[in-house]
């Protein structure tokens, strides 16, 4: 290991993501195994600009792995994106003594990441920590399963609703640009369709297929609808739409929201986020820096971070095929 790195920071910053807490302690707990000092740094860069810091070890993150949420908060900065705010944060770092930081988080805390290793050549890593599982460089993102099991749990729920009152629910899931939530989850719950961004169904086939689905003797329908579908303005437009075409039809809406991001981490996301942590921290004491960790072929590999936010995570079209076939 490379001796140039004594002290290192970590952040999460943007949306929170059940697993960053893991996360945070798998870097502070590598920190003190490698006898390298460990600061977290509250608030994410909107803390890093004000020096907001505190020096941890590994029985500071004690308690924390199986917490969702981040222990050190989340901010987004408009600050950072100036230069006067990253000069600012250079200087709180040399202030500090601070010669290496990892950031967890998603593309827009990558690009900051990178911008500022840019301007500054100081050391950075990237654990990429977001429910969307909408990064390149790695299958799985911290939070991802979690969000999974949470939608799939609450869709099981909604069913319970929906056959006993011959309903149709549309269920929207999290994910603006990507459709990962909603077709997996789809898939999981048994979902009689799924409608996601990457795939435009278009309103009259969604028809089709919830007569289809009343034709072969079902009496309810769960349709799992990512917010960035593009069928209609809205989940509720839809919803209107079929009311409208399909009176037989009694319809409601559930949009779940914030909860998918909520929750206590699965053991899946409590691994990831230790590997991850281990890897990160291990690298820039290797004098590697501007890199993403991320799970690959389940091995920890290293994406630089300008192919992590460049790059678009692509739907699977064999689980696309999967669930058309689990929908006759």
């Amino acid at each position: 290991m490379s001796k140039g790195i004594k002290k290192i920071g970590v952040m999460t910053s943007g949306g929170d993501s059940p697993g960053m807490n893991a996360a945070v302690r798998s870097v502070v707990r590598t920190c003190a195994y490698h006898k390298i000092e460990c600061y977290g740094i509250y608030r994410g860069y909107e803390g890093l600009i004000e020096g907001d810091f505190v020096k941890m070890d590994a029985r500071s993150v004690k308690g924390i792995i199986n917490k969702g949420g981040t222990v050190l908060k989340s901010a987004r900065s408009k600050e950072f994106r100036t230069k006067e705010g990253r000069a600012k944060a250079h200087e709180q770092f040399v202030k500090a003594g601070i010669d290496g930081f990892v950031v967890i988080g998603g593309d827009g805390s990558f690009t900051g990441a990178m911008v500022f290793n840019q301007e500054y050549g100081f050391p950075v890593m990237g654990i990429p920590g977001t429910i969307d599982n909408d990064i390149v460089g790695t299958t799985h993102t911290l939070g991802y399963d979690t969000a999974l099991n949470t939608v799939v749990e609450v869709i099981d729920k909604i069913r319970d609703t929906a056959s006993s009152h011959n309903r149709l629910f549309f269920v929207e899931v999290m994910g603006r640009d990507v459709g990962h939530i909603a077709l997996n989850a789809g898939v999981g719950a048994g979902a009689e369709e799924i409608l996601i961004p990457e795939e435009d169904l278009g309103l009259e086939r969604l028809l089709d297929s919830l007569r289809r689905s009343k034709q072969s003797g079902k009496s309810s329908s769960i349709v799992v609808v990512a917010e960035g579908d593009k069928i209609g303005k809205s989940v509720f437009e839809l919803k209107d739409y079929v009311e409208e075409n399909m009176s037989e039809y009694e319809v409601r809406v559930s949009v779940l929201g914030h909860m998918q991001r909520g929750g206590s981490p699965s053991c899946f996301d409590r691994v990831l986020a230790s590997r991850m942590g281990v890897k990160a921290v291990e690298s820039l004491l290797e004098g590697k820096s501007n890199y993403m960790v991320g799970l690959k072929n389940d091995l920890i590999e290293l994406t630089p971070f300008d192919q992590a936010v460049k790059g678009k995570a692509k739907i699977d079209k064999e689980l696309l095929r999967v669930s058309d076939i689990m929908t006759v």
